[in-house]
């Protein structure tokens, strides 16, 4: 049976664009994990007839569950236990002994002594109202979450608060209360996989997919998005655990077409990749355009100071000199933005942090600084491993600057990754 679901982010700051969204997408992603259909995710500022226009549009469209983040703290604009009391026709009634825990994990910040202000009184007994007969959530810092349960005219309602590490903290508990198990119950049992491809563009692989729809018996079956970020084209389908043979059908196509360009088929992600592929090798950075995102690419993930020793920022000409050893007279000759100094700082890189990898970036990340033949999104790439000849690559990528940049440092992890496979 499809369980359906939506989403109400809560809050002036993300609707103006001031703070970007990160529970919607979470919370999506963690019902589709077990099972629920998303049919909606709505973002509202924080006016109680915003939000009740939203549960009242996501009540009409016959949801099973609302999830709404944000609007729970002690402020006056906080009022979505308040907006939710009201839609579901319930009296605000205090929860003693979630007033307990909201005073006791505020004395514990140690700011206050025995007697608390008034102000701070007030706030304590504002967070500890909950709609009549509502499930409260413990808090994880002082806004506990609630849980009201579905009748006949409105579905089941889960209140989470706004700071998504408190969203994180507190889901496990909602999803153990009796009214989101009872929305929630009879779901069917759903999979989920993620292929990563670089160098495949999505008109490529809706070809393959034409063809598969003609080839895979139960394609039908599969839900499968597809999505182009930092260069890289993420596949996830999304099946009944019944379709498992059709989804494996659709895989070994996609393989034998595109395998090539293929880097992932369980939504590892390229550093774990190359955590993989550097195996006992040491590996290290000089980056100018980039500025130092490819080092941090490879220092996002635990465990990664047992192959990165350490990148070198050269975006000054002095620096790429100076410090890698760069020729002067090579960049006066050529510009910084070429394959020869692109060459020469990852070489220089390899000697300065004695790694036996290094990768370079040099590039125009623009607006501005485009040069005859080397327009804004030029980027060189150099590529230096121990006993093997030093490569380059020049690629030219659309966006602003912000997109080159990322673009430019997908590119490198994938050269690395290219050049290890080999």
């Amino acid at each position: 049976m499809s369980i359906r679901a939506g989403i109400v982010v809560t809050g002036t700051e993300v609707l103006s664009g001031r703070i970007t969204d990160r529970n919607g997408p979470w919370v999506s992603q963690r019902l589709l994990e077990i099972g629920v259909d998303v049919a909606h995710i709505t973002v509202c500022g924080d006016r109680p007839r915003d939000l009740a226009a939203q549960l009242r549009f996501l009540s009409d469209e016959r949801v099973d569950l609302i999830v709404t983040t944000g609007g729970l703290g002690p402020t006056a604009d906080d009022l979505t236990v308040a907006a939710v009391a009201d839609f579901t026709g319930r009296d605000l009634v205090a929860d003693p002994v979630m007033r307990q825990t909201i005073e006791s994990v505020i004395r514990g910040w140690r700011k206050y002594d025995d007697v608390l202000p008034d102000a701070v009184v007030a706030a304590i007994d504002k967070q500890a109202l909950i709609p009549a007969g509502a499930e409260a959530i413990a808090p994880v810092g002082t806004a506990p979450g609630v849980a009201v349960a579905a009748t006949d005219d409105v579905p089941a309602i889960l209140v989470l608060p706004g700071p998504p590490h408190e969203v994180h903290g507190m889901w496990p508990a909602a999803l153990a209360t009796s009214a989101v198990e009872d929305a929630i119950a009879g779901r069917d049992s759903y999979d989920q996989h993620t292929i990563l491809a670089y160098g495949l563009s999505e008109a490529d692989l809706a070809v393959s997919l034409r063809r598969a729809e003609g080839v895979v018996e139960g394609f039908d079956e599969l839900e499968i998005t597809t999505c182009m970020r930092g260069g890289e084209l993420e596949i996830v389908t999304r099946f009944e655990s019944s379709a498992a043979q059709s989804y494996r059908d659709l895989e070994e196509l996609i393989l034998t077409r595109h395998g090539d360009r293929v880097f992932s088929t369980d939504g590892e992600p390229i550093n774990e990749v190359l955590a993989r592929l550097l195996g006992s090798r040491t590996i290290g950075t000089a980056e100018s355009c980039t500025g130092g995102m490819v080092a941090a690419a490879l220092t996002d993930r635990a465990g990664s100071s047992a192959y990165m020793l350490g990148g070198v920022v050269s975006y000054a000409n002095d620096v790429k000199s100076g410090v890698l050893g760069v020729p002067e007279d090579l960049i006066a000759e050529l510009g910084a933005v070429s394959e020869p100094v692109a060459a020469a700082m990852a070489e220089g890189a390899r000697r300065v942090l004695r790694s036996d990898i290094a990768v370079s970036t040099t590039g125009i990340a623009g607006p501005g600084g485009e040069r005859p033949g080397k327009p804004a999104g030029t980027v060189c790439f150099g590529l230096a491993i121990d006993g093997r000849p030093t490569v380059t690559v020049t690629r030219k990528f659309p966006g602003d600057r912000g997109a080159v940049r990322r673009l430019a440092t997908s590119a490198a992890l994938h050269m690395v990754a290219g050049a290890l496979r080999e």
